[in-house]
């Protein structure tokens, strides 16, 4: 299990700060959270090292690119052996239009979230691909009416 960094105020504000606006310089930074932009500077690293800060992103409207549908789907499979878990992971990773994936407790698997452009792209991907994998029993899917609330920022 990774070990929890303790944060101070000032890596509290940089941590919050750089989730809302990883654009922001090392002067802004430093000036928003009342820290010298050497120390602020300094600071960054030190998250970075530690794997507080990981990559840095920008994110994509997805109506834009036409990918306006979000469809969650709880996923059953065949069997728990490890190789076959592995096989579906990899398998996950893989395809572009799942976006988030949970190995879940309870009556289903897995989890996925998965944005596509409209009902018929689902389907195709649904019937063509996700149930035609050997270790997928089957699948259970909710499509999203709307966003009502979405981030990635942590709370700090």
């Amino acid at each position: 299990m990774k070990q929890v960094q303790q944060l101070d105020a000032i890596d509290r504000k940089i941590v919050a700060s750089l989730q809302h606006d990883a654009t922001l310089s090392n002067a802004d930074l430093a000036e928003r959270v009342g820290a010298s932009p050497a120390s602020c500077w300094r600071r960054v690293k030190a998250l970075e090292a530690a794997g507080v800060l990981t990559r840095t992103v920008r994110l994509v409207d997805p109506a834009a690119v036409g990918r306006g549908v979000n469809v969650l789907c709880n996923v059953r499979m065949r069997t728990h052996a490890i190789e076959a878990r592995q096989d579906f992971e990899r398998f996950v990773d893989g395809r572009p239009e799942i976006i988030e994936s949970f190995s879940m407790s309870g009556d289903w698997d897995y989890l996925l979230r998965i944005v596509v452009a409209d009902v018929g792209d689902y389907n195709h991907f649904l019937m063509q691909t996700l149930l035609g994998h050997p270790s997928v029993a089957g699948a259970s899917s909710h499509f999203a009416l709307s966003m009502t609330k979405y981030t990635t920022a942590f709370p700090v």
